[in-house]
């Protein structure tokens, strides 16, 4: 069949108007999601500051020997506030929500804990004061004891009745997909537009809900990489990142483009697929180069006659009933703010923890967020020599920072600052807590699937949209992503959740976020009953039954980590 060019500038077409050619359903109300109502305004808050407050009322202290408490929410200076050993402190300067206030002075050259572990060196802070970034010096030890005969248990399984199933596209090598594409990927960037106007056009005139009922969409992956680039790292990683986006489960067919004289055309690419197991299964596909069919035009029409035999090729594909435990799900941090690691990362801590237990697979990533708290950890590894790679991982990123002269500890953003999280190590005690309770098993690199089931390590940045990519390269069927600031990422082809860690940002940027863990500050929930909705969230998102909001919005980002940059 000739399908006609419409030339129609892809800047003229609206981008929300491609929701209108979803297969599926408009996306129902979850009842998992639940929005937080704040506690109603105590008297005593901002006004009767001469009333002294019960701590937990006010504050979260994250373990008992902790100097500092987190503000739940805006304190006043004068504010006196009752602690657990009977004292009674005072405030001296106002603290807004997720900052910090010592407990107890703290002369200058004291190290300072929270969570049980240095975050930093005093300065000289007062007795209630609010900790700032010049209240610190942010050094930490590096610790690095690691016993030869470090062994710790592996998590104890649920049943099958107890992890339960959901809803999924099994593949013929028997991986499962929670979403069924088209994907047209130009091998580089030389072919970027073609593709990209190749997957807008066809899903505006090709795709249709009911002659494709199994089929959520046609995707591209444009990109700025393939050519004028030195042989190593930057080929290597582009050529790995394609090559598991074509073979994902998540993908149902294929159309590859190129230009035809680049280095990473089609013929370099089809010698990596056969160095690298092909695309998984028979998985249908096609190729060719603008060069061979004229130009860009012609390379338009003949994308379009391709993706319309692709379409009816895995437009019959149906979900069926599989184990949870067939999951591998991607752990990330963003827009994180000091409520962060005291509700959405631990909530998500909890979630893993049980899809772990259920057979799953999780890759935490972000390894320069890692830095001061690495060791902890390592202390979690399967055996020696886990937590020896764990240490690696970070000191390669941190040697590789500094060869450019970079520093791990520049990694908090000025929005994290604000926030409240004024330093790398307070980062990373609270984005650790995502990783759950579970063993590690291992560390794997870049975009490269891990080896076996459970808690893995990703090697890779924390700059969001290089880090979320290489998860999904590295097998995630979808990623969920805590956020105290709020962040509106997505994915190409993998569902993308984001768990607020606040009421008040998930009131404001509702369209964006899926969950929120703020209950567990307003004190209406704890950590464990907000894990169980992310479960149960993640499972209905899994089967389709709803979307998660980047996907209503049309979010399909697409990058990645060229390996030699410094992404912090």
């Amino acid at each position: 069949m000739q399908i006609a060019l419409i030339a129609v500038p892809s800047a003229k077409i609206p981008p929300v108007a491609r929701q209108a050619w979803d297969p599926r359903p408009p996306r129902p109300k979850a009842p998992s999601v639940r929005v937080h109502k704040p506690p109603p305004e105590s008297p005593l808050k901002h006004s009767q500051t001469d009333l002294p407050l019960p701590l937990a009322d006010c504050a979260i202290q994250v373990h008992g020997k902790d100097h500092v408490a987190v503000a739940r929410r805006g304190l006043e200076a004068g504010q006196q506030i009752n602690l657990p050993d009977n004292r009674t402190i005072q405030l001296t300067i106002d603290v807004p929500p997720g900052h910090r206030f010592a407990l107890l002075e703290l002369p200058t050259d004291t190290s300072v804990l929270q969570y049980g572990s240095p975050i930093g060196i005093s300065t000289g802070i007062a007795e209630g004061e609010c900790l700032t970034r010049e209240s610190l010096r942010h050094e930490v030890p590096l610790v690095r004891a690691i016993p030869s005969d470090l062994s710790n248990p592996a998590p104890t399984p649920l049943s099958p009745q107890e992890a339960g199933t959901f809803q999924g596209f099994r593949r013929p090598n028997s991986t499962v997909g929670l979403r069924n594409f088209v994907l047209v990927v130009p091998t580089s960037m030389c072919a970027s537009h073609e593709a990209r106007e190749i997957a807008t056009r066809a899903e505006y005139t090709l795709l249709d809900r009911e002659r494709h009922p199994g089929i959520d969409g046609v995707i591209s992956l444009p990109h700025g990489r393939g050519c004028g680039n030195n042989d190593g790292d930057p080929t290597e990683y582009l050529l790995r990142v394609l090559r598991n986006y074509a073979a994902h489960p998540n993908v149902g067919a294929v159309l590859f483009i190129g230009l035809g004289c680049e280095k990473t055309g089609l013929g370099a690419f089809e010698t990596y697929l056969k160095r690298h197991g092909g695309l998984g299964w028979d998985k249908p596909s096609a190729s060719f180069s603008i060069q061979e069919v004229g130009g860009t035009r012609p390379a338009i029409e003949r994308g379009l006659r391709e993706v319309e035999i692709l379409l009816e090729s895995i437009k019959g594909a149906t979900r069926e009933a599989v184990p949870l435990g067939e999951l591998t799900l991607g752990v990330k941090c963003g827009g994180s703010d000091g409520f962060s690691g005291l509700s959405a990362n631990p909530a998500l801590g909890e979630a893993v923890d049980l899809l772990i237990r259920a057979g799953g697979t999780v890759l935490i990533t972000e390894v320069p967020e890692f830095c001061g708290a690495e060791h902890l950890f390592a202390s979690r590894a399967k055996n020696a020599s886990v937590a020896n790679d764990i240490h690696n991982a970070v000191d390669w990123y941190r040697e590789h920072a500094a060869s450019v002269g970079a520093r791990l500890d520049e990694n908090p953003s000025p929005g994290n600052i604000a926030g409240g999280l004024l330093n790398i190590t307070i980062k990373a005690l609270g984005a650790m807590a995502k990783s759950g309770s579970t063993r590690v098993e291992g560390v794997t690199d870049y975009a490269i699937p891990p080896t076996g089931k459970g808690l893995w390590l990703m090697q890779g940045p924390g700059y969001d949209q290089e880090s979320t990519p290489g998860l999904v390269a590295a097998g995630a069927q979808a990623v969920i992503f805590t956020t105290g600031r709020g962040t509106t990422i997505g994915n190409a082809i993998a569902p993308v959740l984001k768990l607020a860690s606040n009421t008040p940002v998930f009131e404001k940027m509702g369209e964006d976020l899926d969950l929120s863990a703020g209950g567990i500050i307003d004190g209406t929930e704890t950590a464990p009953e907000v894990g169980l909705r992310i479960l149960e969230h993640l499972r209905q998102t899994a089967s389709g039954e709803v979307l998660a909001r980047a996907e209503e919005s049309g979010h399909r980002e697409f990058g990645f980590w060229g390996g030699a940059a410094v992404s912090l």
